[in-house]
């Protein structure tokens, strides 16, 4: 039986807008405006699957005045963007709109809090299918297949590259032209929320990436009235992806700022339809609009409700201001962490001073362990292998340099985030077409001793909360020998010391001086229990050598 169904376009200064659909032969239906700036239009309809548009007049400066478009619907939630026409799909289902018919199954599974969290950043595209394998992969359903060797490896969030629809079916995601909808070609969405639901099984949080700086020039928005949502013309030239929402324009007849609101829908409905547990907002210093980034976080806690919720900003370079007392943010993408790590562990330069603001964030200003995310790289770097390989270091010696920078990673003061493939040595630079992780290389003895590397520090991580705090003493420091060791500790009397050799030199018999306390310490890369003096240890380190001592 037919029940009516409302179609809804928010448009308050277009003259005209027509709805045009399969359910009427893709003939013109008359939309009615409101006093509220909405056109409106109910249809009877049975249950079933439909597609539609609306034909508006449009306000945007790059058309004829007055001069009617095609747009699809900017809140649809999926769309047919394979075929090319990019019509809205609508679901009818006991009489109401619906996304999909999925039922949620581990919404009772207990979380992590932020500052146990260990990232791991992946896109769906790129993470599966580097397998010998004749089927082409990289869709939601191939994530899954690989929630085994994450959980093996002991991750407890995924930050997804974006997965709002884009143009095309390859893409890093950054230029989303529909916000409701997500990626056809990564598969539907009812498998996406297979995937996030599967993951909560586990214990794994999701970390959606999420872009509100701007959209795809040909986003639904930017035909229907441009310079309503958008800013007219870039702000920055050299840093322009797309359309800028002007979160600062206010319309004054109808109480609202267009842009806030439209981007506050679309994190409400990702929240409440994909059960997703934190954003990472990019291009945080180009979006300049603290109010805004207030605002839209207070209603994505107030949208998660009880349930742990982690708002992160790329803000490069970073600032403190961001995450701080009064800041918009949870915690910002720690930038200067991965470029002052990278040129030690490859050894081009030693300054103790920078090293110990990338290990202390504090040092910098920034106030708790969730303030940044620290991280060797992501998918706007190279890996750290290929980092090696440009300075001519190979095989062991960059094996031993990566470990290196693992065991930083883990023990420094904040959340660590590692992008994948970084575990086991994948050695690809970065490009913007598709890169298919090598999983083949965790055949090579070398690959899989960085995996177990990576594995037992954040399972030392896990065990060991000295390091979810922000208490840090770094108690040893010398130039000639370039080394420097840290100390992690909480109230509980947990202790963690790391002592870093940045050198080419095998140093024999090392005394650590200032030592926290006397008695047995294990240490966890070599697997062996060491006595310390009433303040001092002795060890041999290797080159471009960690080894971390736990108090028993």
């Amino acid at each position: 039986m037919a029940k009516p169904i409302e179609f809804k376009l928010f448009a308050p200064y277009n003259q005209g807008a027509k709805l045009i659909g399969s359910f009427s032969d893709w003939q013109e239906i008359e939309m009615e405006k409101d006093g509220d700036g909405y056109f409106q239009r109910i249809v009877n309809l049975e249950d079933g699957v439909y597609k539609y548009k609306f034909r508006v007049q449009s306000n945007s400066w790059f058309f004829e005045p007055g001069q009617w478009v095609d747009v699809t619907d900017p809140y649809a939630t999926d769309i047919d963007e394979l075929s090319g026409k990019d019509n809205a799909i609508l679901l009818v289902k006991d009489g109401e709109k619906i996304t999909d018919t999925y039922v949620w199954k581990h919404d009772d599974q207990p979380l992590s809090a932020d500052k146990e969290l260990v990232i791991y950043e992946l896109h769906v595209g790129d993470f599966s299918g580097g397998e010998d394998d004749p089927y082409a992969r990289g869709k939601y359903k191939h994530v899954i297949e690989k929630l085994d060797y994450l959980c093996d490896l002991g991750i407890n969030a995924i930050e997804l590259m974006p997965i709002k629809e884009y143009p095309g079916s390859y893409s890093w995601g950054y230029n989303p032209r529909y916000f409701f909808a997500t990626e056809s070609s990564y598969g539907s969405t009812s498998e996406l929320k297979n995937l996030i639901d599967e993951c909560h099984s586990r214990g794994i949080r999701i970390i959606m990436d999420g872009i509100f700086n701007h959209s795809e020039a040909s986003s639904p928005l930017t035909q229907i009235d441009h310079d309503y949502w958008y800013h007219h013309s870039p702000r920055d030239p050299d840093n322009n992806w797309g359309p800028e929402f002007n979160y600062e324009h206010y319309d004054e007849k109808l109480d609202i700022y267009p842009a806030r609101k439209f981007i506050g829908d679309t994190i409400r409905f990702w929240i409440e339809e994909y059960h997703i547990d934190g954003i990472r907002y990019d291009a945080a210093r180009q979006i300049a609009n603290y109010d805004f980034m207030h605002w839209v976080v207070q209603e994505a806690k107030k949208t998660a409700g009880a349930k742990p919720f982690y708002n992160i900003a790329e803000h490069i370079p970073e600032t403190t201001s961001i995450t701080n007392v009064d800041g918009p943010m949870d915690g910002c993408w720690h930038d200067s962490f991965r470029h002052t790590i990278t040129v030690h562990i490859c050894g081009d330069t030693f300054d103790v001073e920078s090293l110990k603001d990338a290990i202390d964030a504090k040092r910098q200003g920034f106030m708790g362990a969730t303030n940044v995310v620290n991280y060797l790289t992501n998918h706007d770097h190279d890996h750290i292998m290929v980092e090696l390989a440009n300075r001519n270091i190979f095989n062991e010696e960059a094996f031993t340099r990566a470990k290196l920078g693992a065991a930083i990673l883990m023990t420094s003061v904040g959340v660590p985030l590692i992008w994948m493939g970084e575990e086991f040595g994948e050695y690809k630079p970065k490009q913007s077409e598709s890169s298919k992780i090598e999983w083949s290389l965790l055949g090579n003895h070398l690959n899989q001793g960085l995996f177990a590397y990576y594995k037992g520090l954040i399972n030392l991580r896990k065990q060991n909360h000295a390091l979810y705090t922000e208490n840090i003493d770094f108690i040893h420091e010398n130039m000639e020998t370039k080394v420097l060791a840290y100390s992690r500790w909480n109230e509980e009397g947990s202790r963690v010391v790391v002592v870093a050799n940045f050198s080419e030199n095998f140093l024999a018999g090392y005394q650590i001086d200032n030592f926290p306390c006397g008695g047995t310490w294990h240490e966890w890369t070599g697997n062996y229990d060491v006595e310390s003096g009433d303040d001092s240890i002795m060890t041999d380190l290797g080159p471009y050598e960690a080894k971390v001592f736990v108090w028993q």
